[in-house]
């Protein structure tokens, strides 16, 4: 690494010629004839893997789409720097029937926009920098206090919280009969003393979302083990795309918990848009295992009509590829030979599913009969290796409300996920400085 500079003297510029050391090395030349890269597209006709969409009447008279974003503000530069993140959340509300009367104006009037009506719009600010609580030890324990108590706080206009909502979930609260395994969740580590492993949270012992521990109090918020990628000195700036995520799923998992106690029947009647896989990444992929949970509950005493969409990303690229492939009105049921030829430069598991410990959905590339592509990812009871469409429920139900939305805003766009982005998006200009200013003000009040 050369040197920096900080004073008058100029940096250090690096080597022009050394890099024939590397081409010339034999150890280098043989770890390259090692390398494999994905072959960019399918040797096979897309057609003979492909299955038409079956465009069909359906019962789905309304649309919840969820999303979110954040923004990082710089609070100090220079060392040691200092920052912190803004989030913001969003979930509209909208009837099939307006979306498409709408979709047939040239132009939106304000009173058609008024028919799309806001459930929610949350916002969390996270010290995530060389900056910490002023009733916290450090920066861990102020965004482990900061994320329990946004959730405690938030409620979404209903009786319980976020929070309680993720008690109703992790313990399987939605269930008459629990097993006794349904009642505890294991904790890879303690957010106090990463010396202790795998604690067991029993729910009877669990006081105003709190379990007491020899070394040191445990929130309920901690079984997202954001914990464990949070450094004090180097700072949790990494955390940041799990809180949208996480945060997200609970609001889905709120609406879908009220209209559970309220409207069971609108419920089968509610189609829901992530702007994300349906998974769980990272350290809070153990999450997956209770969304396949409620799945499977889900589809045996209710129904769930539930999409989640991807914008970019090595699923995105490969759809853009195979386009001209494929014929208008068809579905690509991703199975594992396919995205570990084509797709992921990963080695496929003989006995397990493709992004099974994340996942509680199949992908899919779905061409509308209008040209549009969407890589989209729809929940089921179970992940295959090579799944059809009788694996996935509700398939051509989804498809034809996807079908319906989209709109000429953007490529490939879908006119909720286009609207409940512009509620939640944060711009680089001017709200980033905007945000900035405020934050530095009030912090040094």
């Amino acid at each position: 690494m050369s040197y920096s500079s900080v004073g008058k003297k100029p940096f250090e510029k690096a080597s022009k010629s050394s890099h024939h050391h590397i081409i010339n090395d034999e150890v280098v030349q043989s770890a390259l004839n090692n390398f494999y890269i994905p072959d960019v597209l399918p040797e096979v006709s897309i057609s003979s893997l492909t299955v038409p969409h079956n465009s069909c009447e359906h019962s789905l008279k309304h649309v919840v789409a969820i999303d979110g974003g954040y923004t990082e503000i710089p609070l100090k530069i220079g060392y040691p720097s200092a920052s912190l993140h803004f989030f913001q959340f969003g979930a509209l509300y909208f009837k099939t029937e307006d979306l498409n009367n709408m979709k047939q104006q040239k132009h939106i009037a304000p009173e058609d926009m008024q028919k799309l009506r806001n459930i929610a719009r949350i916002k969390l600010p996270l010290c995530t920098k060389g900056v910490k609580r002023k009733d916290c030890s450090s920066l861990t324990s102020s965004v482990r206090r900061s994320l329990f108590e946004f959730l405690k706080s938030e409620n979404m206009g209903e009786n319980s919280s976020l929070l309680d909502t993720l008690a109703w979930f992790v313990f399987h609260r939605y269930k008459h009969n629990r097993g006794v395994e349904e009642k505890h969740w294991n904790l890879a580590s303690h957010p106090c003393n990463s010396d202790t492993r795998n604690v067991l949270l029993e729910e009877n012992e669990m006081q105003n979302y709190i379990f007491s521990s020899n070394d040191g109090d445990i929130y309920l918020s901690d079984i997202f083990r954001l914990h464990e990628i949070i450094d004090d000195d180097l700072g949790a700036s990494g955390i940041s795309g799990y809180v949208t995520g996480l945060v997200e799923h609970l609001m889905l998992l709120h609406i879908i918990r009220s209209l559970l106690d309220k409207n069971r029947q609108t419920l089968n009647e509610t189609i829901f848009i992530l702007d994300r896989p349906t998974g769980w990444f990272g350290v809070t992929a153990g999450m997956h295992r209770l969304m396949l949970d409620l799945n499977n509950w889900l589809f045996e005493n209710h129904n769930l009509f539930l999409i989640g969409l991807e914008k970019s990303g090595a699923f995105v690229e490969h759809a853009s590829q195979i386009q001209s492939k494929m014929e208008n009105g068809s579905i690509l049921i991703l199975n594992d030979k396919y995205i570990y030829s084509y797709i992921s430069p990963g080695h496929e598991d003989a006995n397990r599913p493709y992004a099974s410990t994340s996942y509680y959905g199949h992908k899919i590339i779905f061409k509308t009969k209008f040209g549009q592509m969407y890589v989209a990812s729809l929940p089921v009871k179970d992940l295959k290796k090579n799944p059809d469409g009788n694996d996935i429920p509700n398939l051509h139900e989804i498809l034809s409300v996807i079908e319906s939305l989209h709109c000429d805003m953007y490529e490939n766009a879908l006119l909720p996920i286009a609207l409940t982005n512009k509620l939640v998006s944060l711009s680089a200009h001017p709200s980033t400085q905007i945000l900035t200013n405020f934050a530095k003000a009030t912090i040094t009040k």
